[in-house]
C-alpha cells in the first residue's frame, strides 16, 4: 500500500504487532504495536548480497510527523545504506554514549511500558525516576559502576524491599541495552551485588480480627468513622464539631473490600471488575486479563448477595469518579477501616492471604460472614446516626 495520510488514520490496533509497508519506497513502512503504538520504520541490508544481514530501524513515531516527512528520512537513509553505511549501527553508537536518564527512558517506553502491565510499568518508572536517576541519572550509562550501584543500595537499608526492586530494575535495564546493542551484552554493574535479606511480609486475619473488620466497615458506612482535626491549624476554627467528625464510605468502596476477603482476588482485579464480568447466574467472575492472564474467580453465595445488591452506576462494578474509567485505589477508606479495628499496618493484599489461609481452608464461620456481609434495609434503622450541617466527608 502507498503510505499516505488516510491510510495511516486506519490503521487499527489487532491485538498483535504488525507491519504496512509502502508499495512505492523499498523498505518504508509503519509498524502497528498490539498497543496501539505506530512507528514510521525503515528494513534493510546492512551490506551486499543476500546474506547481508537484516536490519530495522524505527524512524519516529506516527503523529510527530508526516508521512511524507518520514518518507524524506527514510530516504536518506537508504542513501546511506547505498554507500555502505549501517544508520541503525550509527544510532546504537550514538546510544551507546547516551546517559543513564536517556537510557532509562528508552528502556521504560521500548521495553517496559510496550510490554508490561501499566501498574508494572508505573512502578518502574516511580523506582527510576525517584530514586535512581537523581543519583545516578547524568553519569554516562557505561561508566556507571558496580560500586554506584552498590553504595545507593547500601543507602536504602532502612527499606530493605524498596532497595532490592531497585537491582532488580537496573539489572533488567542494563540487560535489556546490552540485547539492544546498546551497551556491551558482557555489562551489568548489577550483576555481584548481595540482596538485603527479606522478612516475609505475609499476615493472616484471625477470625476475631475479621470480625472487627467487618464491624469497621458496617460502622464506616452507616455512621461514619471519626476523624481528628489538628487544632493547631489556622483552618481548625472552621471544622465540624468534634461529635460531628465523621467520614462516611460509599457502598461502592465498603463492596470492595468485602469482596477482596470473600474472594481472594487482588486489589486490580476488584477495582477494574466490569459488570460484563460478573455472571452471577452461575456464580463466576470472568476475568478476560490479570496478572496470570485470563482466569475465572468462584464467588462463593456471601460475594454473589453483595454483587447481586450492589447498585450498578456505570461499566465497572466499583464505581468511582469516572463513568469510563476503574476507580484508583482504595487508600483513604482502607486507612481509615484499619484504624478503627486496630489493625494499622495490615495491607490490603493481606486480604488475599486471609482469604487463602482461612477461607479457603477452614472456611469462614457464619458469625464472621455475617459482620462482612452489608447490613440489610431494617438494620440501617436501629442505629443512630449524628445529624450533620452539611453532609459529611465521602471516602
Amino acid at each position: 500500500m502507498h503510505i499516505t495520510k488516510r491510510l495511516v488514520d486506519s490503521l487499527k490496533a489487532t491485538g498483535e504487532d504488525y507491519f504496512v509497508w509502502d508499495s512505492k519506497l523499498p523498505g518504508f513502512g509503519i509498524r502497528v504495536q498490539s498497543t496501539g503504538t505506530m512507528s514510521y520504520v525503515l528494513k534493510y541490508r546492512a551490506g551486499k548480497g543476500r546474506k547481508a544481514p537484516t536490519r530495522r530501524l524505527t524512524l519516529e513515531r506516527v503523529g510527530k510527523i508526516t508521512p511524507d516527512s518520514a518518507r524524506g528520512i527514510a530516504k536518506k537513509h537508504l542513501g546511506t545504506v547505498a554507500h555502505g553505511g549501517d544508520p541503525a549501527a550509527d544510532r546504537a553508537l550514538v546510544r551507546r554514549a547516551s546517559t543513564l536518564r536517556e537510557l532509562a527512558e528508552t528502556f521504560l517506553t521500548e521495553h517496559v511500558e510496550a510490554k508490561r502491565k501499566p501498574a508494572t510499568a508505573g512502578c518502574y518508572r516511580a523506582l527510576l525516576e525517584n530514586t535512581v536517576l537523581p543519583e545516578l541519572g547524568n553519569r554516562r550509562a557505561e561508566q556507571v559502576s558496580t560500586s554506584d550501584i552498590a553504595k545507593l543500595h547500601s543507602k536504602m537499608h532502612e527499606t530493605p524491599y524498596q532497595a532490592n526492586r531497585v537491582l532488580a530494575v537496573l539489572g533488567s535495564l542494563y540487560s535489556f541495552a546490552g540485547k539492544h546493542k546498546l551497551l556491551s551484552t558482557a555489562f551489568n554493574p548489577v550483576r555481584g551485588i548481595e540482596w538485603f535479606p527479606e522478612q516475609g511480609r505475609e499476615r493472616f486475619l484471625t477470625a476475631e480480627e475479621l470480625g472487627r473488620l467487618g464491624d469497621a466497615v458496617h460502622e464506616a458506612e452507616t455512621v461514619g468513622l471519626p476523624y481528628d482535626v489538628d487544632e493547631d491549624r489556622p483552618t481548625a476554627k472552621y471544622a465540624h464539631k468534634e461529635a460531628n467528625r465523621l467520614t462516611k464510605i460509599g457502598p461502592h468502596a465498603a463492596a470492595a473490600i468485602r469482596l477482596l476477603i470473600l474472594t481472594g482476588a487482588r486489589l486490580r482485579e476488584i477495582l477494574g471488575l466490569k459488570w460484563e464480568y460478573v455472571d452471577l447466574e452461575r456464580g463466576l467472575l470472568l476475568l478476560p486479563d490479570s496478572k496470570t492472564g485470563k482466569k475465572a474467580i468462584v464467588l462463593n453465595a456471601p460475594a454473589r448477595d453483595i454483587l447481586a445488591k450492589l447498585p450498578r452506576l456505570w461499566a465497572y462494578a466499583i464505581a468511582g469518579q469516572s463513568a469510563d474509567k476503574p476507580r484508583a485505589d482504595l487508600n483513604r477508606p482502607w486507612r481509615a477501616i484499619v484504624k478503627r479495628a486496630g489493625l494499622e499496618g495490615l495491607r490490603i493484599h493481606d486480604l488475599r492471604h486471609t482469604h487463602a489461609s482461612i477461607g479457603a481452608g477452614l472456611g469462614l464461620g457464619l458469625p464472621i460472614i455475617g459482620k462482612l456481609l452489608p447490613y440489610e434495609r431494617g438494620d440501617h434503622a436501629k442505629i443512630r446516626t449524628p445529624r450533620y450541617r452539611s453532609a459529611p466527608p465521602r471516602v
